[in-house]
C-alpha cells in the first residue's frame, strides 16, 4: 500500500533544498522593509528610490507617507524599520539611541500660482507677507489682488523651517493650512494668486500650475540660496538588516546621481 507523505514534509524539504543552493535568488517573497516617510522627501525624491532599490534587491517596502513628526513617532512606537525626516532630530531621540543619517540637502522654496506676475522677493517683503503686513499684489508692483497665504501644518519640517529661517520668530499668518506638507502645492495651484513653501525637490515636479519665487535675486538652485531643509533618515540605534540595505542603496552612486537630479545636494552620513 502506497504512504503519503505529509505536505509539512515537501515544506520541510523544500526549506532545506533553498539553504544550500549556492549563489540562489530566493524563491519566497523577501521580507518588507517597512518605512515611514516624510511627505517632502517622497514628494521630492523616494518614489523614484524606493522603485529602484525593490528591482535591486527583490527587497519589497511598504511605505507610509506622513508628516517628518510622525515618521519619527512611528519609529520610535516600532511602527516602521526606519523612518526619513526634514528637520534635526530631537534631543530626546538622540538620547534614547535613535541615530540620524543624513542623505540630502534641499532649498526650501516659495512658490506662488502661475497667475502670479510677480518673480522676485526681498526676503523683508517675504517675512512681511506671512505676517500680514502685506495682504495685496499691489504693494509688490504687482496687480491689485490679495494675496492668498498657504501653509502647510505646523507638525511638518516645512512650517518649522520657515518659521525659524524666514520669520525669525514673528508669528506666521495664514488662509488656509493644509495636513501634509506636500498638499499646499496642489492648494496654491487652485487658489490664484496664492503663495506657499515647499521642499525645492518636490516643488519641480509640480511646475505646472505653480511657479518657483526668487528670493532677494536669489532661485533655489544659485548658490547662495538662504533657505534648506536636511533629509535624513533614521533608526532606532545603528541600522541593520533591511534598513541598512536600504539606507547603503540610497548612498550609493545610483542614489547620489538620483539626489543631483531633483536638484539637491547630497549629503554624507553623520550622527548628531
Amino acid at each position: 500500500m502506497k504512504k503519503h507523505v505529509p505536505h509539512v514534509l515537501y515544506l520541510a524539504a523544500l526549506c532545506a533544498i533553498l539553504t544550500v543552493l549556492p549563489n540562489s535568488r530566493p524563491l519566497l517573497a523577501a521580507q518588507a522593509l517597512r518605512y515611514t516617510c516624510s511627505a517632502q522627501v517622497y514628494e521630492a525624491i523616494e518614489r523614484e528610490r524606493i522603485d529602484a532599490f525593490t528591482k535591486s534587491t527583490g527587497i519589497p517596502v511598504e511605505v507610509k507617507v506622513v508628516s517628518s513628526y510622525a515618521a519619527v513617532e512611528r519609529l520610535a512606537h516600532g511602527m516602521s524599520d526606519v523612518a526619513s525626516t526634514a528637520e534635526p532630530l530631537p534631543r530626546s531621540k538622540q538620547d534614547a539611541g535613535f541615530v540620524r543619517t543624513p542623505f540630502c540637502r534641499d532649498p526650501l522654496a516659495i512658490i506662488v500660482n502661475s497667475q502670479c506676475t510677480i518673480t522676485n522677493l526681498t526676503e523683508q517683503q517675504l517675512r512681511s507677507i506671512f505676517s500680514g503686513d502685506i495682504t495685496n499684489w499691489k504693494e509688490l508692483g504687482g496687480p491689485d489682488r490679495e494675496i492668498i497665504r498657504i501653509v502647510p501644518g505646523e507638525r511638518t519640517a516645512a512650517y518649522g523651517s520657515f518659521h525659524g529661517q524666514v520669520m525669525r520668530g514673528r508669528e506666521i499668518q495664514y488662509h488656509t493650512m493644509t495636513s501634509l506638507s506636500t498638499m499646499v502645492i496642489d492648494a496654491t495651484k487652485q487658489f490664484p494668486w496664492s503663495i506657499s513653501f515647499i521642499a525645492q525637490g518636490a516643488a519641480r515636479s509640480h511646475r505646472e500650475g505653480v511657479k518657483l519665487m526668487r528670493v532677494g535675486g536669489l532661485a533655489p538652485e544659485d548658490n547662495g540660496y538662504p533657505y534648506y531643509q536636511v533629509f535624513s533618515f533614521v533608526t532606532k540605534g545603528d541600522p541593520t538588516g533591511t534598513a541598512r540595505s536600504f539606507i547603503d542603496h540610497v548612498l550609493s552612486g545610483t542614489g547620489k546621481d538620483m539626489v543631483l537630479s531633483g536638484g539637491m545636494l547630497p549629503q554624507g552620513p553623520s550622527k548628531d
